[in-house]
């Protein structure tokens, strides 16, 4: 079987969940850059996206009493927010943010996070209103130009959002999440040679994290190429990050038997 063949031959359905890594690295860094920084908000010592689960666990109890404290603040509520969707608690996450939006109505690193927190859980068109509510047209800022063209894929409009990509990339060129983003949202139409083209530029970048690197590996494995896409899965981890990632990939193409289908194909060409 081509490559070709083997594209078109992948159930919509598993394209949409593979995007949906996408949506959570275009949306990861909206909050990042907020100038809410109080004495209140607990410390870590490693990057959100590091963490594993048991880490996840603490972190989300530490800032959970934080916010119990002061639901109010800002910049406790969005961390807060951003441990519990890292760790799959969704709904909890928008709940957390509803209550943050509504008493910082205006803040526009609150609207981003809460357009962030929408969209996991699959708002999408509230969250494309609260990202635009959040970006302005005389200081535009190209995460949420990203963030939005996530949603715009999520919502089955890839015309609109490879423009805010690109928008995006005019401003932060070669930025590697939004390279990534704008090789996922090939990946959502089929066309996986010119995805993986975006994702290997995205992961040559200086600033690439494991989510570019795992996109790319999830582009690759969706080829076939399966040895190949766990070396990429495994890269510069520790063995407990690099097993997680290789667990991930292959949850991801088990999905439709795209594993097992893909495994055999891949183990005939190289026999």
């Amino acid at each position: 079987m081509s490559a070709t063949q083997r594209r078109s031959s992948l159930p919509r359905q598993l394209l949409g969940a593979v995007c949906i890594a996408a949506l959570s690295l275009a949306l990861a860094g909206c909050a990042s850059k907020s100038r809410l920084t109080t004495g209140s908000v607990p410390s870590t010592n490693q990057p959100l996206a590091a963490m594993n689960a048991g880490e996840l666990h603490s972190a989300a109890a530490s800032y959970g009493q934080a916010y119990d404290r002061n639901p109010k603040d800002a910049a406790v509520g969005m961390k807060y927010a951003s441990v519990l969707t890292m760790s799959g608690r969704t709904d909890q996450a928008l709940a957390v943010m509803q209550q943050v939006a509504i008493h910082n109505p205006t803040d526009r690193t609150v609207l981003a996070a809460y357009g962030k927190a929408l969209a996991g859980a699959g708002q999408f068109d509230k969250a494309l209103d609260a990202i635009q509510r959040a970006q302005t047209p005389d200081r535009p800022d190209w995460q949420l130009l990203s963030a939005e063209g996530a949603i715009h894929d999520q919502l089955g409009d890839p015309a609109t959002a490879r423009t805010r990509y690109r928008k995006a990339l005019d401003m932060q060129p070669n930025e590697p999440s939004v390279l990534s983003n704008l090789g996922m949202s090939y990946v959502l139409q089929g066309d996986l040679r010119t995805a993986e083209s975006y994702l290997a530029s995205a992961v040559r970048q200086p600033g690439a994290d494991s989510r570019v690197r795992q996109n790319l590996a999830l582009v690759v494995g969706l080829q076939g190429r399966f040895a190949e896409a766990e070396k990429i899965a495994s890269a510069e981890l520790s063995p407990e990050q690099a097993g997680a990632n290789v667990t991930y990939l292959r949850a991801m193409l088990t999905q439709q038997n795209a594993w097992s289908k893909l495994k055999d194909s891949d183990e005939n060409n190289t026999n």
